[in-house]
């Protein structure tokens, strides 16, 4: 590989680790990466970070956010072509991310403009009438941001924002997968005015995550990905505060009386979206046993009709999953789900890391594909007898991020947005749809904090009371 494959602000160097394109699995760049005995150092550059951070104003932070917001919009397509090589999603999903981490990091800048805190009213309280004050929202300090693969941009985005608005230092530690856009993204922070000491990139394996989250001088771990990473970071951080997105296995309901065009559409992009590597795509789908079947046939013809192939092609609707065993777990997964019981109406073929999606029926409710999240482009469709047959299936799983209903009642679909044990309830949609402001977790097991922008703000500041007590009344 030559030098001008690499893209800006990567270093190779004698411990790198390559990155690959998931689609042609050629090595497309490589990062230095750090052990466990590099803390100390990572430590010491974080903590100058920190007063660095602490030390700017509102006006300064918003104004670097609102810099790079308009950096990357301008460059959308080159960081489109980054996502698409380095993650394999389509070019059109790759564009539809670089448009929500713009979006990301604008409400990032205004929201270290915004809050500041509130006026508090002492002197509505019997005892404090001579009392006024305030509180200020002040950094954590020193912020470890750990980042999945399947949103290589805007994941870190929606971790570096909020923490920079909030005038605090991160040590950032992308997936090993899928490093360079988030290299390329604190490049661009960097370039439009971030001192370089507050972000810390740091590359490597496990070993050196566990320093990190180990670090006593690391008041917050803010983490995106699997439950038994999640579970590891509960038992290694220590006192500190933890924000956790830990995925789901999201449920959507589809009633008698729904648009079922409207339903089998919107259902199978988002079950299918980013080759279902994503934590509120759609994986149960329940379905009024009245129109179970021309939902069925509707869903599958559907499925059978999406382009699986090269990324960067327009026309394709489903790219490669991130490794070639990526895709052979899943084939593996569904075949042990045949195997018990359940009927495969299409896909689960497999052509190097590209995965043909799979539709399934009559799954066991005993079987991992009924009961933990796939990651993958694999759905469950399911008959009921009842609305509330329905709620009972969507909420007997253990981790709920998003669900979705189809209904064009009203009644009952604001009587399932309060039954449903989700994070949010999607009504006529399906569960994969998040606006980059609204608040974002999970309920349930495993669910710790909130992302969305204002809501990680609040979560990565701390309020600090001021109170002023009027000795005297004596105006002098």
């Amino acid at each position: 590989m030559s030098d001008t494959a690499v893209p800006p602000g990567i270093e190779l160097g004698a411990d790198t680790t390559p990155v690959h394109n998931p689609y042609t699995g050629e090595v497309i760049a490589s990062v230095p990466t750090a052990d466990a005995g590099a803390i100390g150092g990572i430590l010491q550059q974080a903590g100058c970070g920190r007063r660095t951070a602490a030390a700017l104003s509102r006006a300064s932070r918003a104004a670097v956010l609102e810099r790079a917001a308009r950096l990357v919009q301008r460059r959308a397509e080159s960081f489109a072509q980054l996502i698409v090589s380095e993650a394999g999603k389509t070019i059109t999903q790759a564009r539809k991310e670089v448009a929500r981490a713009v979006n990301t990091l604008s409400l990032s800048g205004a929201e270290a403009r915004r809050n500041a805190g509130e006026v508090i009213p002492f002197d509505s309280y019997e005892g404090s009438e001579k009392r006024q004050g305030w509180f200020t929202r002040e950094p954590l300090g020193i912020i470890a941001a750990i980042t999945p693969f399947n949103d290589p941009l805007n994941l870190v985005a929606h971790k570096l924002g909020p923490a920079i608005a909030g005038g605090n230092a991160v040590i950032l530690k992308p997936s090993a997968l899928t490093p360079l856009s988030a290299l390329r993204l604190v490049d661009t922070l960097i370039e439009a005015g971030l001192p370089e000491e507050i972000v810390t990139v740091v590359n490597g394996n496990a070993d050196i995550a566990a320093a990190i989250v180990a670090a006593p001088d690391v008041r917050m771990v803010s983490f995106t990905g699997g439950f038994a990473t999640g579970e590891a970071i509960s038992r290694t951080a220590g006192l500190k505060k933890l924000a956790m997105d830990l995925g789901g296995n999201a449920p959507v309901i589809v009633m008698d009386d729904a648009d079922l065009d409207e339903a089998v559409a919107s259902c199978v992009s988002g079950a299918f979206w980013a080759a279902g590597q994503n934590c509120i795509g759609t994986q149960r789908i329940l379905i009024a046993a009245e129109v179970y079947e021309r939902f069925r046939d509707a869903f599958v013809a559907r499925t059978e009709l999406l382009r699986v192939g090269d990324p960067l092609d327009e026309r394709t609707d489903v790219g490669p999953m991130i490794t070639q065993q990526a895709a052979a777990a899943t084939r593996a997964k569904v075949d042990t789900a045949v195997a018990e019981g359940a009927v495969l109406l299409c896909g689960n073929t497999v052509n190097g890391s590209l995965y043909a999606p799979a539709v399934l029926e009559d799954v066991p409710a005993t079987c991992s594909i009924w009961q933990e999240e796939v990651f993958a482009p694999v759905v469950v469709l399911q008959p009921f007898t009842s609305f509330e047959d329905a709620i009972e299936q969507a909420n007997a799983i253990d981790y709920s991020l998003h669900a979705g209903i189809f209904t064009s009642r009203l009644d009952r679909a604001l009587t399932a947005a309060r039954l449903l044990e989700a994070g949010g309830v999607m009504i006529n949609d399906s569960s994969d749809y998040r606006f980059d402001a609204m608040p974002f977790g999970g309920f349930k097991y495993g669910s710790m904090g909130r992302e969305g922008v204002r809501f990680a703000f609040e979560e990565m500041t701390q309020p600090k009371v001021v109170c002023v007590n009027h000795i005297s009344d004596v105006v002098h």
